[in-house]
């Protein structure tokens, strides 16, 4: 890297006798005195300017930024001036496909990270700025398991600076910084007395809403977007390949949960229940953009349609049907005049989705399928969730040699032949 500094309190002259001499310049006595000047990879001209009695400073500051140059952990001072909303912003606008995802985070970030920490450059970020902040996200975000998402997203943000070369450290994989642990909570599955109890109190139209979702583990977006053509009867199988999703305040169609299309065994008596369902309540044609607002229109036949003809809309079907069902089975409490229901986000469409997986594992599934079947990406997450609901290994112990020995037990009767 080729560097100097410069003096600009004097400079050179050559006098009439052709002899060089320092004298003052206009600027002398005014301002920083040194300018350390370099060419950085990009070809530009780079400096940095350094008070009277500081040339020292300065030379050591060029020879720091040479190193760096040579180590490949240059940052350019300019691009590190940015602050982490300017950065951010542009981040979060391009990090992924999906348009909730997207939204997600920019709301994520937009609520609790740019209030605290927006304004800081990212050069100046030290471990500590993010305890300080991740103090303050304690107060106002009860949740560890919501604090952990946004730590997360923050955490992906300074990762993709780095990648970029606009910090050399990573502020939040410091090992004073504890990231927020998630929720211990256990997934407590209903009972099929609950499950059926809430069937029995949803309109008719909207009773196999729950088979499908018990009896075949769909998410609630996938059930209000199952389509005619995704059931082979015969075969047996329920293809998942879209579901029903609302998009800044739109409804459209799209893959299901991170893309991933998956068949599901179709169970006799769930396919009994769609049959009947179908017969009553003929599927409808609902014409819909595909994954976002402004998508390709397409049709699908659904077997569920709201009041209106059309689509279910999930806040209305969540407030005013499922709830005051979930209330008469005696699940949450009924609400005392005029006042709403109590939140529940333990007893929401997805508690059958747990229903479902702990009938699949007390019959003996195995977690890879159980994790297909829900369209789960990782298998370990799938363990991690459900596996309080294995079957423990000392229940499958007495099990094992209790019907070892219910087998042994004739022969070593009383008809056994004796040998004295």
């Amino acid at each position: 890297m080729a560097g100097h500094i410069q003096d600009r309190w004097f400079k050179t002259e050559t006098d009439e006798n052709g002899k060089a001499r320092r004298v003052r310049t206009d600027r002398h006595g005014i301002g920083m005195r040194y300018r350390a000047r370099y060419v950085g990879p990009d070809g530009s001209e780079k400096s940095k300017s350094f008070p009277d009695k500081q040339k020292r400073l300065a030379e050591q500051w060029l020879t720091a930024t040479a190193a760096d140059m040579a180590r490949g952990q240059y940052v350019d001072p300019r691009a590190a001036r940015i602050t982490f909303q300017q950065f951010a912003e542009k981040w979060v606008a391009t990090h992924t496909t999906e348009v909730n995802s997207r939204e997600a985070a920019e709301r994520r970030l937009r609520l609790h990270a740019y209030p605290y920490i927006g304004a800081r450059p990212l050069s100046s970020f030290q471990p500590g700025h993010i305890r300080t902040w991740l103090g303050a996200l304690e107060t106002n975000v009860p949740a560890a398991s919501h604090r952990r998402i946004i730590f997360g997203t923050v955490s992906a943000a300074f990762t993709a600076a780095m990648d970029d070369g606009l910090i050399t450290k990573h502020p939040c994989k410091a090992r004073s910084v504890q990231v927020p642990k998630p929720s211990r909570s256990r997934v407590a599955p209903w009972t099929a007395e609950q499950v059926f109890g809430v069937r029995a109190e949803l309109p008719e139209h909207l009773r196999a809403t729950v088979d499908v979702a018990s009896g075949c583990g769909l998410r609630q977006g996938e059930v209000f977007g199952l389509a005619e053509d995704q059931l082979d009867y015969k075969g047996g199988w329920l293809s998942v390949m879209h579901q029903l999703k609302r998009i800044r305040g739109k409804y459209v169609f799209a893959l299901p949960k991170g893309g991933k299309v998956r068949g599901v065994p179709l169970p006799t008596a769930v396919a009994e229940a769609l049959q009947a369902h179908c017969e009553t309540f003929p599927p409808a044609k609902v014409t819909l953009p595909w994954r976002t607002p402004d998508g390709p229109l397409v049709t699908k036949s659904l077997l569920f349609i709201g009041t209106a003809g059309s689509h279910i809309r999930v806040s209305n079907f969540n407030d005013f049907t499922w709830k005051p069902a979930l209330a008469v089975a005696g699940i949450i409490p009924v609400p005392e005049e005029g006042e709403r229901y109590t939140a529940a986000p333990e007893h929401g469409m997805h508690a059958l989705r747990h229903f479902y997986a702990s009938v699949l594992l007390d019959a003996g599934e195995n977690i890879r399928a159980l994790s297909q079947y829900l369209g789960h990406a990782d298998p370990g997450f799938t363990l991690r969730t459900y596996t309080h609901l294995m079957p423990s290994s000392e229940g499958r112990t007495r099990k094992a040699v209790d019907t070892l020995y219910e087998a042994a037990r004739e022969p070593y009767g009383s008809e056994r032949p004796r040998t004295d």
